[in-house]
């Protein structure tokens, strides 16, 4: 099972953290990360992508899995009963959909379309379980929800006016006023 999956850049500031075994505290969190990010960032990168150890948080034979991409490192942390190779193809398969809907995907991506990043991740694990590991799987997903947004912002014509929208929307239209 996948523990956590940690998205760091070079100095350390994590850039996307999703948590699916429990860390209960954001001061525990950010000893994860911190934690993650030193065991990940003092090896070079002629060394392997494997990491075997303890996080307490997460308990005995974790396992740390990574890439190091331009300046970000992708980490990925997974009990013993993971595959090695197919977590490294997984972390593989999601920065090629990063890549894909981003056109050469950036740190600054992840920082300004998070919601989007989630999206995709999500498309590609869910509650600490692969789910999708085919790339035009994934992106056939990510172009559906994509055009299901662009579908549901063109029902609201441009030139209605607010009343107009509220009125749709259902309810008195004098509870919507707004104190500026």
């Amino acid at each position: 099972m996948i523990k956590g999956i940690i998205i760091v850049n070079n100095h350390g500031k994590p850039r996307l953290v999703k948590f699916y075994q429990s860390v209960t505290s954001e001061e525990k969190q950010q000893s994860v990360i911190r934690r993650v990010f030193q065991q990940v960032a003092q090896r070079p990168d002629s060394f392997c992508n494997y990491l075997e150890g303890s996080i307490p948080e997460w308990g005995e034979n974790i396992k740390l899995i990574y890439r190091h991409y331009a300046t970000l490192y992708f980490v990925f942390a997974v009990d013993s009963q993971e595959s090695d190779l197919g977590i490294l193809d997984l972390i593989q398969v999601f920065v090629e959909a990063l890549d894909k809907c981003f056109e050469n995907v950036c740190e600054l991506d992840l920082i300004f379309h998070s919601d989007r990043v989630h999206y995709i991740l999500d498309e590609v694990v869910m509650g600490g379980m692969v789910l999708e590991t085919n790339i035009n799987q994934i992106l056939q997903a990510i172009k559906d929800q994509g055009k299901a947004h662009s579908d549901s912002l063109n029902k609201v014509n441009a030139g209605d006016s607010a009343s107009a929208i509220r009125e749709r929307l259902g309810g008195d239209v004098s509870q919507w006023t707004y104190n500026w």
